[in-house]
């Protein structure tokens, strides 16, 4: 009976610990977002890779690569970085959204790829120490852009976010769900900065994006 108290009280607990992380997360992040009409500007529009069917962007990738696309000819960023699993051979994310980007009219040397962007995790990560971007604009979709601003500025980047939200798809409960669990994990991950990111060469902004080109 006595661990019963103790595992109950432990999950009680937990799940207290889990709500207020996620408040916390989601509190902090909203004066990050922001609106197409204000004047801010940064180092660059950050697209943050999910999932493609074959050689084309899923249906949710292809709403942030058009948001992000939209939020580079109003002149915000200069350059686009497209992070993303590039982590098998037959499997480019990052391949496919510069395609996407090249065939709306987005110049090629404005277009950075980041082929080791994992998880959100390493793609902030190698955003600021790959890239060593100071300022940038995230775009996701809105339930995943709490997080996002949070690692970002775990690691000192001056950030903004703008939501690539158009249609609710099927399956929003499982990730939506998923994400409680991913802030809860990240917001330790953001103290810590683990290392399990993966290295490279400083790539310097300021230069044409050809050079990402595998």
């Amino acid at each position: 009976m006595k661990f019963i108290k103790i595992f109950f009280k432990l999950g009680v607990f937990f799940i207290f610990l889990l709500l207020a992380i996620n408040f916390y997360i989601l509190f902090s992040s909203k004066d990050n977002m922001i609106e197409e009409n204000k004047n801010i500007k940064a180092d660059a529009i950050v697209i943050l890779g999910a999932g493609i069917y074959t050689d084309r962007p899923s249906h949710i990738l292809a709403e942030r690569l058009d948001k992000g696309i939209e939020l580079y000819k109003l002149g915000i960023a200069p350059k686009i970085i497209m992070t993303g699993d590039h982590g098998k051979k037959y499997y480019n994310e990052v391949q496919v959204m510069k395609n996407y980007a090249m065939e709306k009219g987005i110049p090629e040397e404005d277009i950075f790829m980041d082929h080791a962007g994992f998880s959100t995790y390493e793609s902030m990560a190698r955003l600021s120490k790959i890239f060593q971007a100071k300022s940038a604009i995230l775009v996701s979709q809105k339930y995943h852009l709490p997080r996002s601003i949070y690692l970002a500025e775990a690691f000192e980047i001056k950030t903004y976010a703008s939501s690539a939200d158009k249609f609710i798809y099927k399956g929003q409960w499982y990730r939506t769900s998923r994400e409680i669990i991913a802030r809860f994990k990240d917001f330790f991950v953001g103290i810590i900065k683990p290392k399990f990111y993966k290295g490279g060469d400083i790539i310097s902004l300021k230069q044409s994006g050809i050079v990402t080109q595998d």
